[in-house]
């Protein structure tokens, strides 16, 4: 990790993003004081695809094996509107 004024890094912007792309952590410091960081950005990573051995999986782990009717937000709303004993 190294410290730079900003008008160290105004200076040097383009050198010290390719420092950070390389994984050094930039600091940029105003009065001495450390006001901002400069890192490299993790690679978005992309989701895998959903296999059938993914979905029979999820089929056999369900609880009691059985797909429910309706959706979480359904059920939330049902047992909020029905008189539940509190």
């Amino acid at each position: 990790m190294s410290n730079h004024s900003v008008a160290e890094t105004k200076n040097q912007l383009s050198e010290l993003i390719d420092r950070a792309e390389k994984g050094e952590e930039i600091v940029i410091t105003r009065h001495g004081r450390p006001v901002a960081k400069i890192s490299a950005v993790a690679p978005e990573r992309k989701p895998e695809p959903i296999t059938q051995e993914a979905i029979d999986w999820l089929k056999t782990h369900l609880v009691a094996g059985k797909i429910p009717k309706e959706d979480a937000g359904a059920s939330v709303s049902r047992m909020r509107d029905e008189d539940w004993p509190r």
